[in-house]
């Protein structure tokens, strides 16, 4: 994890929420995925509309992606960049996430995203998430097939 303008402390909260966050997005554990969120999170998902505002909207949308990838899933952070100023923090990093199919087989792809986390009483929460994938302009459709 690549770190810039951060204190030792800093790098390792920021570290610990990210990864907690990740791990808890692999295990599916939803309550646990949006402790991780301030209350007015806004955020840009790459399935779904536009934006989600707020914890609630965005948690109801976490509950419809696991009720679509019911088997085991993929969800890992790769090489993450933490620029961190006062109170404000960004995350960007690659993102490999899959799920199983109907015949057990592991699909996945790669996707991008940038977190933005803010400092509340000694806690950092994401206040902005944007997940996306890169698009063919001729063709319309997502690039699912790149490989980091």
């Amino acid at each position: 994890m690549n770190t810039k303008h951060a204190t030792a402390e800093q790098q390792q909260q920021i570290r610990s929420v990210l990864d907690d966050w990740a791990q808890a997005s692999q295990a599916k554990d939803v309550e646990r995925i949006i402790s991780h969120y301030a209350d007015d999170i806004v955020a840009f998902d790459a399935v779904g509309p536009l934006r989600f505002v707020g914890r609630d909207a965005y948690k109801a949308h976490w509950d419809f992606c696991m009720t679509v990838c019911p088997g085991p899933s993929l969800f890992e952070l790769h090489q993450p960049t933490i620029l961190v100023s006062g109170e404000l923090a960004v995350s960007y990093a690659l993102l490999h996430c899959g799920g199983t199919n109907e015949q057990g087989q592991m699909e996945s792809s790669w996707m991008r995203v940038t977190q933005c986390l803010q400092q509340f009483g000694g806690q950092w929460r994401i206040v902005h998430e944007h997940f996306s994938a890169p698009f063919d302009m001729e063709s319309g459709k997502a690039s699912f097939d790149l490989q980091p």
